[in-house]
């Protein structure tokens, strides 16, 4: 207590840098002596989902306080691991360059004296300004940190606001201080909501039908109450809507009514209107209302317009999230943890970012998450970043105005944005986003709004993202080829999908699903395989993942022929080679023969052999090459393809 460098210094510091001696940190430590990453930090930020999606937009709110004064924020859990954390560049790289990153330890074990190791320690909030930092590396900042507590009053994380010390105000520690508070009130009612969450039932009905049309009717189809709104829609007044039997007005009474006698709600189902002018669709939910003995008494129909953005999105697109987790084959213990993660995060807002090599199904998971979310009935947009020319991604993604460029439509066109508004944008291949556009991407995700190429108008979006690359995105901001403030933005949810050679036991599974539905499909016989050609698969390390096990069985079916058979012990397809055996050995016979090795002789010796596995049959040829019966007709007439192949070309 004699030292005279500590004797100035707030009590829990003295206490603390006595604790830090204790442990042996040694002060001049620049890491953190506990970095936990991989499936380790994968299972903690599941572990934790509640508090990081929870504490997402207080932590926004609170750096948006300071942004631009180099600060940054952290979110901790109980033990002091960083879970989230977001900041200015210039502090946000230094931060970097110690590792303060997810995963990254801050008790006072760890790393020493800091707000937030000694918050947990202490139980309250503390600010620990320059030199009261145990290590020296942290001597030129302030970190003002609070306690975040359950509803029973436990420690469950910190918030914490870190800034240079010349920066930091009287009020920082209060405006943490706050910002906890608010993030516990937040978890209290999150803790009540599902607690009242039957009790509710009938609240939760008519605030939902306040911007719709909500009508009530009794078990015999009279009309009870009716709103102003849903009598504008149907072009009726109240009392005109009550002398109308329910069973008149729309159209699945009967069966509306029997699920509500089994106690079933009847979710957004499209029905036909008799309105009093013509007959109009609309989207339909119908909620039964049952007293204190569970008997049904009346039911609760809520009626919204049809979105046309919804509409003009699928139009637009061509395509719908069809794919759902029930249809994700896979029994490998975790991938099965991965899908249920994913089924988790669903229907929280946050952003994903969807990590794995090409061919694992990033694009199925992002179906999958959207159709499991409360966003299944909006739009789902998906855009390939690297697919889309440089010059035009932008215009893609945000939209332009009429003459915003040459070539420009007339009247603007509406980006990718407000398409998907109210549902999910899929940006498959982030990592290959430009810059700069990084940085537009980055102001949507902040403030919610985009604006056309061309144009000053300002549009607000409802938009959930969901991210995919098959690069290492975190060596991608290392490299400076993408920004670290967008990549934390969208890793707020991380899911990583294995490659295939790390789930063979999902291999066979796949094989006979892949099998099974092709051969259907294409109204083609399933290739029966022998003995010996599952054990070759496994052993195979498909570079291409699911795809390319897919792509093999296709071409089987199609072939109706077994890959590679050199013998019946070996398969060499399926250990060392993408290209079939017996093509790669008509190329050799080909060189063999001084015919050379040339685009054209290839294609003539290809055709020759379809044409003789396919017995001669035109259509059936032209199917398994891909290509049109005339196409193929013409490719035989230039490559002057004669007898026998020629007389035995028939449409049978």
């Amino acid at each position: 207590m004699n030292n005279p460098d500590i004797m100035h210094k707030k009590d829990y510091i003295i206490k603390s840098h006595k604790r830090c001696q204790n442990y042996n940190v040694d002060i001049d430590r620049v890491f953190s002596g506990k970095i936990i990453d991989g499936s380790q930090l994968f299972e903690k930020l599941d572990t934790k989902r509640e508090l990081i999606v929870t504490a997402e937009p207080f932590m926004n709110q609170l750096y948006n306080f300071v942004k631009g004064s180099n600060f940054f924020s952290i979110l901790t859990d109980e033990e002091g691991c960083i879970l989230s954390l977001i900041g200015d560049e210039e502090i946000l790289s230094k931060a970097f360059s110690f590792k303060m990153i997810p995963g990254a330890y801050m008790d006072e074990k760890s790393i020493g004296t800091n707000a937030m190791g000694t918050a947990l320690v202490e139980g309250k909030p503390v600010q620990v300004s320059g030199k009261e930092h145990y290590v020296k590396v942290y001597h030129r900042w302030t970190c003002s940190a609070s306690p975040i507590r359950n509803t029973r009053g436990q420690i469950i994380g910190t918030l914490d606001l870190t800034g240079y010390s010349e920066s930091v105000h009287s009020h920082t520690l209060g405006m943490v201080v706050a910002a906890a508070n608010a993030i516990e009130k937040m978890l209290e009612i999150k803790k009540y909501a599902q607690e009242l969450t039957m009790a509710k039932m009938y609240i939760e009905a008519v605030i939902d039908s306040i911007i719709a049309g909500i009508l009530t009717s009794d078990l015999n189809g009279n009309i009870l109450t009716a709103n102003r709104y849903v009598a504008d829609m149907f072009g009726y007044n109240s009392d005109e809507m009550k002398k109308i039997k329910a069973w008149n007005l729309f159209d699945g009474w009967d069966r509306i009514k029997a699920a509500s006698l089994s106690g079933q709600s009847v979710m957004d189902e499209d029905v036909f209107v008799n309105a009093r002018k013509n007959k109009l669709q609309f989207n339909l939910s119908a909620y039964p209302i049952l007293d204190g003995e569970q008997n049904l008494r009346n039911i609760v129909f809520v009626f919204k317009e049809v979105k046309k953005i919804r509409k003009l999105a699928n139009k637009i697109m061509g395509r719908q999230a069809i794919y759902t987790f029930d249809k994700i084959v896979g029994k490998d213990k975790e991938f099965l943890q991965i899908i249920e993660f994913a089924r988790k995060v669903a229907d929280s807002g946050s952003n994903i970012l969807i990590m794995g090599e090409s061919g694992t199904g990033k694009e199925l998971f992002a179906q999958a998450i959207h159709n499991c979310s409360n966003r299944q009935d909006e739009p789902f947009v998906a855009i390939n970043c690297g697919a889309i020319p440089r010059n035009l991604i932008e215009a893609e993604l945000f939209g332009y105005e009429q003459g915003a460029f040459t070539g420009a439509k007339t009247g603007g066109h509406p980006g990718k944005f407000e398409i998907a508004d109210g549902g999910t944008i899929f940006l498959d291949e982030i990592g290959e986003m430009p810059l700069d556009l990084q940085i537009r991407l980055l102001r949507v995700i902040e403030e919610g709004i985009v604006s056309r190429v061309g144009s000053i108008k300002n549009t607000i979006v409802n938009v959930r993202i969901i991210a995919a690359t098959n690069k290492n995105l975190y060596a991608e901001v290392k490299k400076g080829n993408f920004r670290k403030d967008l990549f934390y933005r969208l890793n707020v949810l991380p899911v990583r999908l294995p490659p295939l050679r790390e789930r063979k036991e999902d291999i066979p599974l796949l094989f006979e699903f892949f099998m099974t539905t092709k051969s259907k499909k294409m109204n083609r016989r399933s290739v029966k395989v022998p003995d010996g050609f599952m054990e070759s698969l496994l052993e195979y390390e498909w570079p291409g993942n699911v795809r390319e096990l897919e792509n093999l069985v296709e071409w089987m079916i199609n072939t109706e022929t077994i890959p590679d058979t050199i013998g019946d012990e070996n398969y060499t397809l399926s250990v060392k080679t993408k290209i079939p055996f017996s093509i790669m050995t008509q190329g050799a016979a080909i060189l063999d023969e001084g015919e050379g090795f040339s685009l054209s002789t290839v294609e003539k010796q290809h055709i020759i052999k379809v044409l003789k596995l396919c017995d001669g049959n035109i259509s059936k040829s032209a199917k398994t090459l891909g290509i049109g019966r005339n196409t193929l007709y013409r490719k035989i007439k230039n490559h002057r393809i004669t007898s026998p192949i020629s007389e035995q070309c028939s449409e049978m």
